[in-house]
């Protein structure tokens, strides 16, 4: 029988100096003959690239980028959306938040420490910023991603610590990367803005005749955020990559990214709170600007984010025989995050009285992590069973080290009276004066550290059982040994051998079509984010709640349940999918309601779900990429408090909104003439809950809806010139929203005009 799985899936191209630009650029591109001999002027196989001014099919996603994905989506019993570069170019994507907010279900938090200005991305309801990976490689790093580098997005949905390891309780997100490919090109693209934008990138592919190719991306930014006075945004990014033994048996890949930020950060507005709360009963308090959505509570002089990555790949593929590949992925990474930004606290009621003070917050983090994967791909048959399978062996060290701290004023909080206000400690509600003046100094504390390693192995396999049934299973074991060490040098440890599953069976009633059920589970173990984020009640950045024992250290639970249907029109270039979705965790970390500053297990929480999704080209010149979740969700159990329930026992997650929209469509009006246009919409979102004396103080950012647009006009062959307009209406907004004292406001309208050169 013939396997209809192939063994290896197609090879995903993943991904300065100006000297090394300069060489490259100046590299001379000789004709390629390719497998079918098929030859043009840059050695291009026309059926497989998009031609500048052409539009071609570039939503072909048909395969995850991961291995471990044994079957095509459409046979795959797990949502998982794949954000495309076509979207990416089309909307103008240049950070990885903006590229998932096109994805309905994921929304964003924002955090006092840890990482309250960089990637938190939240997945049906759960704070899923441990476990990011790229290339299938855990990022634990704390920071923004960067886009110059990406070929593709992948959010997969729903407990999947099978895929992902730990945590992922959620679901998890791979990021591919672009890597040398068996063709060339030049690319270049240089676009200017509004709010002194400026972005130029550079994509250069040479592939030589032996085999070897070499690659570099490389990327520089500049802009203030649209809409508020003050923060801006500077980053540049380099990506040299080469591959020897291309289309052949055996290649051999090294790679190395790197990535540096320098930010004025906007910490967002603080809440309207009133001057007096209830003592009973409940209110929703939403966010104020001070009635001008462009005031920032920010300092010049003293506001800063500073981020450095650094990564090093070395990937070697060997294919022992037309149906059986081994891969082994070594990485090495490090990453630096240093920053001092304004939170604008309303702790001692200053809104109320139309001030608001100026908290700090400083951090000091490193981290550094050593992994290598080895895994085993193919298919067999058995009998009357045909195997698609995937088994492999992953080992990872990380290590961090973390001071942070609360920049006060005599080590408190401030009431912001006239001796405050003369320190520029406070600023207006109304007014704002960002270029006031920083007359104090800080001292960070010694450092919290984080060590853990992990040694872990799986197997996945798709059975064929006959042509209209599919058996999905996959299992993985991870041997988790996790110390954490306090500022005070005590240190509390723990081992754990997590087993996690999962479980699908897919009926096709016809080819184009599934029907699935799944199982699976997650485990999420303390210090599993290593102090780059905020480790929901333990181990938290601040240093309050950090584990007394090993038992505080247990892992929480996460149970998954889906059933969906998946189709493919077109001749696979539209897909249409529906699911509805049951996730349950337990043994959630809550407060120990004998000491408020330790944790304990024993929470649980529910969401249920439902998710649509379409993507690809409803016709030739039609393209779609649109998607809407609703979520009910309920925290059943968070501890007591004061011998009550706590804050939000019985309430939705916070940062999960009932109702997400997403629609990313473009149009082909001419030959050379593509126009789209994108709107994003979610309802009321919760940041947080807490108690006034009885009183439940819910503090939210109202729903909102967002339009974007674009238009692109093929100039020649080579050239293209694309217009982006983001947030078209300029709606006031808010993109995160945190517990206690702020939200952030979200970029108000801009405009960007990019130039695309393919030369």
């Amino acid at each position: 029988m013939k396997n209809k799985y192939p063994s290896r899936r197609p090879r995903l191209n993943k991904s300065v100096h100006p000297t090394i630009t300069a060489f490259l650029l100046s590299l001379p591109l000789t004709p390629v003959v390719m497998a079918d001999n098929s030859v043009t002027d840059n050695g291009v196989e026309l059926d497989s690239i998009n031609v500048l001014g052409e539009k071609t099919d570039q939503f072909n996603t048909e395969y995850s980028s991961s291995n471990k994905f044994t079957a095509p989506l459409l046979d795959t019993p797990k949502t998982v959306n794949v954000i495309p570069k076509a979207v990416i170019s089309e909307k103008g994507v240049t950070t990885l938040e903006e590229a998932l907010r096109t994805v309905p279900g994921i929304t964003f938090g924002a955090g006092e420490g840890g990482n309250p200005l960089g990637d938190r991305p939240f997945i049906r309801g759960i704070d899923s910023q441990n476990s990011i990976s790229v290339d299938g490689l855990r990022d634990i790093a704390a920071g923004s991603r960067e886009m110059f580098n990406v070929e593709q997005v992948e959010v997969i949905k729903g407990a999947d610590s099978a895929f992902n390891g730990r945590a992922g309780a959620g679901g998890s997100i791979n990021i591919s990367t672009k890597l040398p490919k068996a063709e060339n090109f030049k690319r270049a693209e240089i676009g200017l803005g509004t709010d002194n934008h400026f972005r130029s990138t550079i994509d250069v592919n040479q592939f030589f005749d032996n085999g070897v190719a070499v690659r570099l991306n490389a990327m520089g930014l500049k802009e203030d955020i649209p809409g508020r006075d003050g923060p801006e945004n500077k980053r540049w990014g380099i990506a040299p990559s080469v591959t020897l033994g291309l289309d052949t048996p055996t290649r051999v890949t090294l790679a190395w990214y790197h990535l540096e930020t320098n930010d004025i950060p906007d910490g967002g507005v603080p809440y309207n709170v009133p001057s007096t709360l209830p003592t009973s009963g409940s209110v929703t308090l939403h966010p104020t600007t001070g009635g001008d959505r462009k005031n920032w509570y920010g300092m010049t002089h003293r506001d800063f984010r500073d981020e450095t990555t650094d990564q090093l790949t070395g990937i070697v593929e060997h294919d022992l025989n037309s149906d059986t590949t081994i891969k082994n992925t070594f990485r090495f990474a490090k990453s630096k995050q240093d920053y001092l930004w304004t939170l604008p606290d309303d702790s001692k009621g200053n809104v109320a009285n139309g001030l608001v003070w100026r908290r700090g917050n400083a951090n000091y983090s490193k981290t550094e992590t050593v992994q290598n994967a080895t895994e085993l791909s193919g298919k067999f048959d058995t009998s009357f069973i045909e195997h698609s399978y995937t088994t492999g062996i992953e080992l990872s060290h990380e290590k961090s080290e973390v001071k942070r701290t609360a920049v006060t004023f005599n080590n408190a909080y401030v009431n912001c009276g006239q001796d405050a206000i003369d320190a520029f400690l406070c600023t207006s509600l109304s007014n704002p004066s960002p270029n006031d003046p920083w007359l104090f100094d800080y001292t960070l504390p010694e450092p919290a550290k984080y060590r853990t390693k992990t040694a872990s192995a799986y197997v996945f396999d798709t059975m064929q059982l006959s042509p209209q049934w599919l058996l999905n299973g996959g299992i993985r074991f991870d041997h988790y040994d996790s110390t954490y060490t306090g500022a005070s040098a005590a240190s509390v440890s723990r081992i754990d051998n997590l087993w996690n599953y999962q479980l699908g069976i897919v009926f096709k009633p016809v080819e184009n079509g599934s029907i699935y059920a799944n199982y699976s589970t997650s485990s999420t173990p303390g210090n599993s984010f290593l102090g780059q984020g905020r480790e929901a009640g333990s181990i938290d950045p601040n240093g309050r709640r950090s584990p007394s024992n090993a038992d505080q250290l247990k892992p929480e639970k996460t149970r998954a349940y889906e059933l969906g249907t998946k189709w493919n029109f077109a001749d696979n270039r539209l897909s249409l999918g529906a699911a509805v979705f049951r996730n349950e965790v337990t043994n959630v970390r809550i407060q120990d309601p004998n000491d408020a500053s330790l944790a304990e297990m024993g929470g649980e929480k529910v969401v249920n779900g439902l998710e649509l999704s379409a993507t690809g080209q409803l016709t030739r010149k039609w393209d779609v990429f649109a998607g809407y979740t609703y979520m009910e969700s309920e925290q059943k159990d968070l501890g007591l408090s004061d011998g009550v329930p706590a804050a939000g026992t019985g309430k939705a997650f916070p940062n999960t909104p009932r109702h997400s929209f997403t629609l990313w469509t473009s149009y082909k009006v001419t030959p050379k003439l593509t126009s789209g246009v994108g709107m994003i919409s979610q309802s009321e979102m919760v940041g947080g809950y807490t108690f006034n004396d009885d009183a439940l103080i819910t503090r939210a950012v109202p729903g909102y809806t967002r339009f974007d647009g674009m238009v692109n006009y093929a100039i020649s062959d080579k050239l293209e010139a694309q217009l982006n307009v983001y947030n078209l209406l300029d709606k006031e907004y808010y993109s995160s929203s945190y517990t206690s004292h702020y939200a952030t406001m979200a970029a108000g309208r801009s405009a960007v005009a990019t130039l695309k050169l393919d030369f």
